[in-house]
């Protein structure tokens, strides 16, 4: 079975507007987010689940992960998250001010980048560090 990211075809991400892009990574985040809150929390019903993952893939949670692993970004991703960012979306954020959304729409991005480039391994070295910034942030937070 092919891998989920060659269903595209010959498609280069760097060909992709970032917008696609991140699309592709919307989908990627919130799947790694549900399956490490199903496997944290297996005996959970679907409706505490859902309210768990929502606080991960929210733009405002997006956004401050952004800015909590960027030292751990390389150049080029750092230009795709910059590129994701700086894309013109035509929709208005519900739950997040503009500079937010942007920031979310940049890791979302990068995120659909990497899914895309068969980068495996650094995907998940990403979304890794993502969720132990959101995990970490979160305690300190709620010690407040």
């Amino acid at each position: 079975m092919k891998g989920l990211e060659q269903l595209i075809g010959e498609v280069q991400p760097g060909d992709l507007s970032p917008l696609v892009l991140a699309y592709v990574g919307d989908a990627c985040f919130e799947l790694y987010i549900r399956s490490r809150v199903v496997a944290e929390n297996p005996k959970l019903p679907p409706q505490k689940l859902h309210r768990l993952t929502v606080g991960y893939v929210s733009a405002s949670s997006q956004s401050d992960i952004i800015h909590g692993i960027w030292e751990h970004l390389n150049e080029n991703e750092r230009m795709v998250v910059k590129r994701g960012r700086n894309a013109k979306s035509g929709t208005s954020p519900k739950n997040a001010d503009v500079v937010q959304y942007r920031y979310a729409t940049g890791f979302e991005t990068l995120v659909g980048y990497l899914f895309l480039a068969g980068a495996t391994e650094r995907l998940l070295y990403v979304l890794e560090k993502a969720y132990d910034f959101f995990v970490i942030s979160s305690k300190q937070d709620s010690r407040l």
